[in-house]
């Protein structure tokens, strides 16, 4: 089994009005409850805007990044299929419920982890 990251970028789900957040709330939770019914979701959740720490080598802290000047991920799932077409298929899944794009990540093996 591999697994993969899915994930949109923060800003993604701003064409969303709050009328209809209720709608893509209900439909995206009811993927993720797909998603456990068939034994491939290990995690997932939104981040918090602008709410990100940079932690240096050196271990000095500093703010950023910043949404308004680069991409950064505005939320992700964690999911384990056999195949990256199953991947796909679960990202197309997780868009619709979401009204918006994903990006579909392969997570490197470590056996050591």
């Amino acid at each position: 089994m591999r697994r993969y990251l899915i994930s949109f970028d923060d800003g993604s789900m701003d064409h969303i009005t709050q009328d209809e957040l209720p709608d893509v709330s209900a439909a995206s939770r009811a993927v993720v409850q797909q998603a456990k019914d068939a034994g491939v979701w290990i995690f997932g959740g939104g981040l918090l805007r602008q709410q990100a720490t940079v932690v240096q080598p050196d271990g000095t802290t500093g703010d950023g990044p910043f949404p308004e000047t680069k991409a950064v991920v505005g939320g992700f799932s964690v999911i384990e299929v056999d195949t990256r077409e199953e991947a796909l298929e679960w990202a197309a899944r997780i868009a619709a419920g979401c009204r918006c794009a994903q990006e579909v990540r392969e997570i490197m093996d470590d056996p050591e982890s």
